[in-house]
């Protein structure tokens, strides 16, 4: 009995130290390239951790907020924010848990990222910004709009989601995966599995990109940092969004929101026109317009026909 545990215990370690060992060698090979240094921007000190920012060009704010998602950061506006600086003061942001900002260990709500956007618009932009979003991030950009009405001038969304009616039940398995994920060795480990560069790749062709030959090696590789950097801490957003720990109820803000709400949506993408549908029933005054041939990142793949369109939605409103 005394040889089967110590056996057990031996191949244990055994494994423990293997998946330790798979999880540094992902980790420093992610990074090699140093897509995402932090030579042409700043810092902001937030209460919550250290927030990457970039400023650039001259003219009315524009805030640029990516998707919250582990392997998301604001490079997905590199090629759309250079366009925009030319007539634009343009802000680019990496959120809390994502790309070169701090990934803390803690629980990511909607409300966290509600206080983040209100702060860093009042202590570093100092003006109220139009704000455009990707996705998910709509959610906390309309809450802080919601909750402070002078904030924002104006909301652009590229592809929102469609508007939850419903909370995400919280079941028993959920608690179980909290545990796991968090784990330092094995949590990190299947997070490394869940953002390895084959199922990154995937994403981006099937889901960010309608023409996936569009798709660059540096755009993949900078996604795949960005998964990666600080010790692949971002498992922490992950945990968090897995379990629908940033899911909220927006509807009410949506629909008593008095800020100007324009959606982009991509007209190909399976659900955009479901998406559009859930906002403009509760905003009458929502303004919308549609890309063909573009998935989700439309700012990476056709940033001169975006910038086309969100000129038209910001003369109104900002200039």
């Amino acid at each position: 009995m005394k040889k089967c545990i110590k056996r057990a215990l031996f191949l244990t370690a055994c494994a423990a130290g293997t998946i330790h060992i798979v999880n540094r060698f992902i980790e420093n090979t992610a990074n090699m390239k140093d897509i995402l240094n932090t030579d042409n921007g700043k810092y902001y000190d937030w209460k919550n951790g250290r927030i990457y920012y970039q400023k650039c060009g001259t003219g009315s704010p524009v805030l640029l907020v990516h998707d919250l998602s582990p392997i998301g950061s604001s490079y997905e506006w590199c090629r759309f924010a250079k366009k925009l600086e030319k007539h634009h003061t343009v802000y680019t942001i990496d959120l809390l848990g994502c790309g070169r900002s701090d990934k803390p260990y803690l629980t990511y709500t909607n409300y966290l990222y509600v206080q983040l956007i209100t702060d860093f618009i009042r202590d570093v932009i100092q003006e109220s910004p139009a704000v455009i979003t990707t996705n998910h991030s709509i959610s906390f950009v309309i809450l802080a709009a919601n909750m402070h009405r002078h904030l924002i001038k104006k909301i652009i969304a590229i592809n929102p989601p469609v508007i939850q009616t419903s909370h995400k039940k919280s079941f028993r398995l959920d608690t179980w995966k909290k545990y796991i994920l968090k784990s330092p060795i094995l949590g990190t480990f299947l997070y490394n599995m869940e953002t390895i560069e084959t199922k990154i790749q995937k994403i981006l062709r099937k889901e960010y990109f309608y023409n996936s030959q569009l798709v660059s090696t540096k755009m993949l590789d900078a996604y795949y940092e960005s998964a990666h950097l600080e010790k692949s801490h971002g498992k922490y957003l992950m945990v968090s969004l897995s379990i629908g720990y940033i899911d909220n109820l927006i509807g009410h803000a949506v629909n008593n929101l008095e800020t100007p709400l324009a959606i982009i949506a991509s007209s190909q993408m399976k659900g955009s026109i479901t998406a559009v549908d859930s906002y403009r029933r509760l905003n009458k005054n929502l303004e919308t317009s549609y890309l063909s041939n573009a998935g989700l990142t439309p700012q990476l793949e056709m940033p001169e026909r975006l910038l086309h369109i969100v000129d038209a939605l910001l003369d109104t409103s900002v200039k």
